[in-house]
């Protein structure tokens, strides 16, 4: 039984939270939905005047876009912070596009829907037919043909949920489709299958089940619980998710909950469905993220990656965070809150929330970022209106226009605050106006001002509360019972509660270094580090980056470090809504990280004692490439090339050459410097070939052998001299630069070993 269980309604007040409101729904009218949709039209022999957009909606990934666009007009029509005009044009667009969804589903009159351009196989299904045979170059054959279907069903479940009654009937024949075709797998293809992103489908399709019933929508959906992956997450062993592909993961698990939330106790199949299992899976999997790969901000990932665990440090880079990471892991917090009531997630839900989600949109333009960089000297890039629409952009519009729906939650007679931020709280029971201001303001006001009957508020005791939570009603202090993580009392019509929660600077650091980030209560702060250099380039497929790191080191000296340590608030003074760092070698200004949309920051420092001399000495790489991950492998500098070759993305990315196959990338050299090319290798390919040339030359050609252990090492090939001089000039996106092409193969015609995770160039 989950916590909602009443109809509730919360209108935010919060003006940085309205703002961001305002913003995205201002985005999703701009947007032209045949636009969205000329892909489907396309795809159904239907004539459309409308053009598809530019970006990855005119890559094989197309189409994803409309279904997180489907769910974001549904959740903003609903919002109540949202001016009522703009939300009944939002609730029309969203109509609209549920009927031209009809329209084309009928069309092609396989309950198949597709926006996507076609391969060169010509018919609309040919992305899932080549993820069956294994061909999965993004440009040419297939780019997660799963996940975008995922994206399309939750946003026509999410329309009819807000009011779209047509949606469901639409959704329902896509879910029959689905079904046909996933119950056809067996065990070796299917395997295959979910080798590849699929997003979210075992989660989508539950939910799915729980408005048609049809047993078939559920049985499609467990076909997607990755029971494999399920069964080491539940070893909740040493490096279970180190070098999964983040937000590839997640969204299973969410699946996985959904299984217990919808299923659990329910008879399915003549049988009582025990899904108890699926619980503990998403309890260990959250435990593993937040204690073992979360940054302050809430944020996971490099390069869109998990590391080992409790490597964190070492990992920060301009490519941490991927902004869809946290979208999904707020999707898990909030769903494990509703199953177990655990302050612990939502602790976790207000912190990424506001120093992510909030963090993500640029509060001028509406924009929003795909990367939240963690190492210091970099700063946010966001994407374009028109033009980017990856996958966070999709994200961001979901996350943005559901403002508001977790402050709250109501549950026989209780009404459980778990975010403080102003606004108005509506059940069948009450209404409420909660006014605050944290962390700028330590006092909350609740105003009851309409009940039925007497209920029972609790409030969370933030895991950011720096003492005990003090209540007032009507002007008088009263006792508050503390129980789970909050503290409770009665309230009746008319009641004014009074509430204070203590604020103060601390210090967060992380597992495997030294580096340490300053929080003000619940708001972690960032270090301004001027604007100069702010240039920009792009990764993988058109995701715009910060394109180099600024001089100016985040290493900061005090004659008394441990006084430091122990007592930040000296150090840190506020002047209104800056913190300035008094007492070190230099002066720094701070300001709430999620209110920064622009310049130069630092989110962790190297606090250090006596005098400089401390840099941070990490070697970072000249170029890099995901290999077997198409994302980063296909983008216009590193352009991948390959013949008989295979990607793997699931328990680790990598690429390997089948016999007489080989695969080539083009990398960034400085020929006046030494250049160092490092490859990941696993141990378990000892005994297989990896033959390695640059323009054509041997650099490399060893069978492997390693006994240092099981799992991953590199090894490093310094490039010859003469083979730099060679470096051809190359211009990406304005911007010149001079590459050496590197080759991969097994030699003799034999299939080489994988080269895992990141291939890398360093210069020494």
């Amino acid at each position: 039984m989950t916590l909602l269980e009443m109809p509730i309604r919360v209108t935010l007040k919060d003006a940085w939270c309205v703002n961001a409101l305002e913003k995205e729904a201002d985005y999703l009218l701009s947007l032209e939905q045949g636009r969205l949709l000329a892909g489907f039209y396309e795809n159904s022999g239907l004539k459309t005047p409308y053009v598809r957009y530019g970006g990855w909606e005119s890559g094989l990934i197309g189409g994803h876009t409309l279904g997180h666009y489907l769910s974001a007009l549904a959740f903003a029509s609903t919002n109540t912070a949202i001016a009522q005009e703009k939300r009944a044009r939002l609730f029309a667009k969203m109509e609209a596009c549920v009927n031209a969804l009809g329209e084309c589903q009928q069309a092609l009159g396989t309950g198949f829907l597709w926006g996507a351009p076609r391969t060169k196989d010509g018919y609309p299904e040919a992305q899932f037919d080549h993820v069956e045979q294994g061909k999965t170059n993004i440009k040419t054959e297939a780019w997660v043909p799963w996940y975008t279907l995922h994206k399309i069903l939750a946003g026509l479940i999410d329309a009819y949920a807000h009011g779209s009654e047509s949606a469901l009937g639409i959704a329902s024949r896509l879910g029959d489709w689905v079904y046909g075709r996933v119950s056809r797998w067996d065990k070796r293809l299917r395997k295959k299958v979910l080798s590849v992103e699929y997003g979210g489908m075992n989660d989508c399709l539950y939910e799915l089940f729980s408005y048609t019933r049809k047993e078939t929508h559920a049985a499609a959906a467990h076909i997607f619980d990755e029971e494999p992956l399920f069964d080491e997450i539940l070893t909740e062993g040493k490096d279970v998710l180190n070098d999964r592909h983040a937000n590839t993961t997640i969204p299973k698990i969410v699946g996985a909950l959904k299984r217990y939330v919808v299923l659990h106790g329910r008879t399915l199949g003549g049988k009582q469905v025990d899904a108890s299992r699926y619980l503990a899976v998403a309890e260990a999997f959250f435990r593993m993220v937040t204690e073992r790969h979360t940054y302050v901000t809430g944020g996971n990932s490099e390069w869109e990656r998990f590391g080992e665990d409790y490597v964190l440090d070492r990992e920060r880079t301009n490519c941490n965070c991927e902004t869809c990471n946290v979208y999904n892991m707020l999707k898990l917090a909030r769903l494990l809150f509703c199953v177990t009531g655990e302050k612990r997630y939502t602790d976790y839900y207000d912190n990424a929330f506001t120093n992510t989600i909030l963090s993500s949109q640029n509060p001028e333009t509406g924009m929003t970022t795909y990367f939240q960089p963690m190492a210091s000297g970099f700063f946010k890039v966001y994407s374009t209106p028109f033009q980017s629409f990856w996958c966070c952009t999709g994200s961001g519009m979901e996350s943005l226009s559901k403002l508001g729906d977790s402050v709250c939650y109501v549950n026989d007679g209780e009404i459980s605050v778990e975010q403080y931020l102003s606004s108005e709280i509506e059940t069948e029971n009450c209404f409420l106006r909660l006014t605050c201001d944290f962390p700028f303001h330590e006092r909350g006001i609740l105003k009851v001002e309409r009940a039925k009957q007497p209920f029972t508020v609790r409030l969370r005791i933030p895991d950011w509360a720096d003492g005990e939570i003090a209540v007032g009603k009507n002007g008088i202090k009263i006792p508050v019972k503390e129980e789970n993580g909050h503290v409770s009392f009665p309230a009746e019509e008319g009641d004014v509660f009074l509430f204070a929660i203590p604020v103060a600077v601390t210090l967060k650091g992380l597992p495997d270094g030294g580096a340490l980030a300053f929080c003000y209560g619940g708001a972690v702060l960032s270090a301004d580090l001027g604007e100069d250099d702010m240039e920009e380039t792009t990764t993988g497929v058109d995701v715009s980056i910060p394109a180099r790191r600024g001089k100016e080191t985040d290493c900061v000296y005090f004659d008394d470090l441990a006084d430091v340590l122990e007592y930040p608030q000296k150090y840190l003074k506020r002047r209104g809504e800056e913190f300035i760092l008094t007492g070190g070698d230099r002066p720094l200004t701070f300001r709430l990280h999620y209110r920064r949309n622009y310049g130069r920051y630092a989110l962790y420092l190297r606090l250090r004692e006596g005098k400089e001399g401390c840099e941070d000495a990490r070697r970072e790489p000249f170029d890099a490439v995901r290999c077997g991950y198409g994302q980063y492998e296909s983008d216009a500098l590193h352009a991948l090339s390959e013949h008989r070759s295979v990607s793997e993305t699931g328990n680790a990315s990598s690429r390997r050459a089948m016999q007489k196959g080989w695969f080539s990338y083009d990398m960034k050299v400085d020929p006046a410097k030494k250049n160092v090319l490092s490859v990941t290798l696993r141990s378990a390919d000892n005994g297989k070939n990896l033959k390695i040339s640059a323009e054509g030359e041997t650099v490399f050609d060893e069978r492997l052998f390693y006994c240092m252990g099981d799992g991953f090492y590199q090894r490093e090939i310094a490039i010859p001299p003469d083979i730099l001089l060679r470096a051809r000039t190359k211009t990406v996106d304005g911007r010149t630069c001079r590459v050496l092409n590197i080759r991969f193969e097994g030699g003799k015609g034999r299939a080489s070993a994988r080269v895992c995770g990141s291939l890398h160039m360093y210069l020494e």
